[in-house]
């Protein structure tokens, strides 16, 4: 029995190998695109409290709105990548994330934050297909053992998108003479991110990509265990839950927190610190690559977690410019853990990847 599913995994690999460091290339742009979404995010907040005079608590709905996207996608993306693959569901995330970013030109021109909040929801439909899409397909285009390097690799260019992102939003949104009256800056930024990410779909539309359904159902015939009965998938989840709450909780009013707690910082000063927040973040995600091929996954995760839970301690007591450099401090020890979380909880779920990829999302 072993014979026979070693000879089935090699021929998938055989057929997919030409394309296999091409696809993954590919995928890995994707992180990239969704973080230079979520860096621009968080500019947004501030910028949508001046521009259009919406209050910090209104201004969270902007988050409200994008991980709301995210819940109600990525089932029935995983659903959709079950039927038809993982390059179907890249696709259709593309498609909608330039469609939500074309309408910003009428929000922009209606200066309605409800609009903008639309904009946004759509924005986020389609990253939730890709984000459901490009992890697992990137723990899986290679060797099982390499999963958690893999990703976190991967995930290090959505740190350089998360890093692009404030420093864009900052002297585009915050930069100009009309900067606390005006929209405009918001309709070229968005339409060009539209152009980029349609050139993108039209790459992948036109690239052979390995599919691993295969391999995928090879494995089906060796494990009986439901997607529930896998107790690391489990685990994943809950612990995700709690961390994408936290990490969106520490972006969302990072300008906010820094205008309030460092004299004399401005929005704009504000938002370049958030790159440098955001620099600490890829830097992290690479160190950490690199890390882990000498220290198990799991057991950096773990340590990385405790500096944290330090790290905000000392950010909740408030003690000024200290505490700013704590917070951006905890961008680095945060680096690691959705991607690690997310190949630990997928690891070897063979048939079940896809939709249980749509519940870690």
């Amino acid at each position: 029995m072993l014979t026979k599913h070693s000879k089935v995994q090699t021929g998938v690999y055989r057929h997919a190998e030409p394309s296999v460091r091409m696809a993954l290339m590919l995928v890995t742009s994707l992180f990239f695109l969704w973080g230079l979404s979520y860096g621009l995010l968080d500019v947004l907040n501030k910028h949508f409290q001046e521009t259009l005079h919406v209050s910090k608590a209104q201004s969270g709905l902007l988050q409200a709105a994008y991980f709301g996207a995210y819940f109600i996608i990525a089932l029935p993306a995983g659903f959709l990548m079950d039927r038809f693959g993982y390059k179907a569901g890249i696709l259709l995330g593309l498609c909608l994330y330039a469609a939500g970013a074309l309408l910003f030109m009428p929000a922009a021109n209606a200066a309605s934050f409800p609009f903008f909040l639309f904009a946004l929801f759509v924005i986020a439909l389609g990253l939730g297909c890709l984000e459901t899409a490009a992890n697992p397909y990137a723990t899986v285009l290679g060797d099982a053992k390499g999963a958690e390097r893999r990703l976190n690799l991967a995930q290090s260019f959505n740190g350089l998108g998360q890093f692009v992102g404030p420093l864009l939003g900052g002297a585009l949104f915050f930069g100009g003479s009309n900067a606390g009256s005006d929209n405009s800056s918001l309709q070229t930024t968005y339409v060009v991110i539209a152009v980029i990410v349609l050139l993108v779909a039209a790459l992948f539309a036109r690239t052979p990509m390995p599919d691993l359904r295969e391999q995928e159902s090879s494995i089906q015939r060796q494990d009986s265990k439901t997607l529930w009965q896998h107790r690391e998938f489990v685990g994943g989840v809950v612990t995700q839950f709690f961390y994408v709450a936290a990490q969106v909780g520490v972006g969302a009013f990072f300008i906010n927190y820094v205008t309030e707690h460092w004299a004399s910082m401005t929005s704009q000063s504000a938002a370049y610190l958030l790159s440098v927040a955001m620099i600490c973040f890829m830097c992290g995600r690479f160190f950490s690559t690199w890390l882990m091929g000498r220290i198990p996954a799991q057991r950096l995760l773990m340590v990385y977690a405790w500096i944290n839970v330090a790290l905000c301690a000392v950010v909740v007591s408030g003690v000024e410019s200290v505490s700013v450099v704590a917070l951006v401090a905890v961008f680095f020890f945060m680096s690691i853990m959705f991607p690690t979380i997310f190949a630990m909880g997928v690891k070897n779920l063979g048939p079940h990847t896809k939709r249980g990829s749509s519940f870690l999302i």
